[in-house]
């Protein structure tokens, strides 16, 4: 006969079995760091290259806040993208290796659905925006339409993923509102909150 204990064990790997099941678990904490590594590098880029003295802080009136380019950034913002994309894929699928578990199931396309359907939704409305010369609300949306995808996605994931979406939510809706900062903070959300999310979810779960 199995007494309380061995019971109670049995239950837990149910549990852990089902929730592995039913969730993508893969998602490195690494990938955040990297992730908020490359978006510091190119907001210091855009930085140093557009903003010259004025440094963003100071609004122009007309919705052109960036003194550059904005193919350029907008290249260098795809850039940034598909290098923290990348990296995530990688490391996810590294510590699948290491656990013995598929990376591509069917938590994972359920996670990238309901990312997918937000980011391209915000991905269409910064074209929009590029197109009637609202330069100055790109970051602000960025940041929305991107916490909106990690709050879509915690259901399928780390439930600490939540906390890192309403943040983004937030800095966006604030960024909407002091345009003249919007660079700072989107490296603020991209950079600074994606390292610090990272390290957590890395020492908590990977260590």
């Amino acid at each position: 006969m199995k007494t309380e204990q061995e019971y109670v064990r049995d239950l837990s790997e149910i549990r852990s079995m089902m929730e592995r099941s039913s969730k993508f678990m893969s998602l490195s904490g690494l990938s955040g760091i990297m992730a908020g590594i490359y978006a510091l590098i190119g907001a210091y880029i855009v930085y140093r290259l557009f903003y010259g003295n004025q440094a963003g802080i100071e609004s122009t009136g007309d919705g052109q806040m960036l003194q550059g380019n904005i193919t350029e950034i907008f290249l260098l913002a795809i850039s940034v993208l598909i290098l923290a994309i990348g990296t995530a894929i990688f490391l996810s699928w590294k510590k699948s290796q290491k656990s013995g578990e598929k990376l591509w199931h069917s938590a994972a396309r359920r996670l990238t659905f309901n990312m997918t359907v937000p980011l391209l939704t915000g991905g269409i409305l910064i074209i929009l925006l590029l197109i009637k010369g609202l330069t100055e609300y790109i970051a602000a949306t960025t940041l929305i339409f991107y916490g909106l995808a990690l709050f879509n996605a915690s259901k399928f994931t780390f439930q600490e993923l939540k906390s890192l979406s309403l943040i983004e939510i937030g800095l966006g809706l604030i960024a909407f509102h002091f345009t003249g900062y919007e660079l700072l903070l989107w490296a603020l959300g991209f950079g600074l909150m994606h390292i610090l999310y990272g390290i957590y979810m890395h020492l908590k779960y990977e260590k």
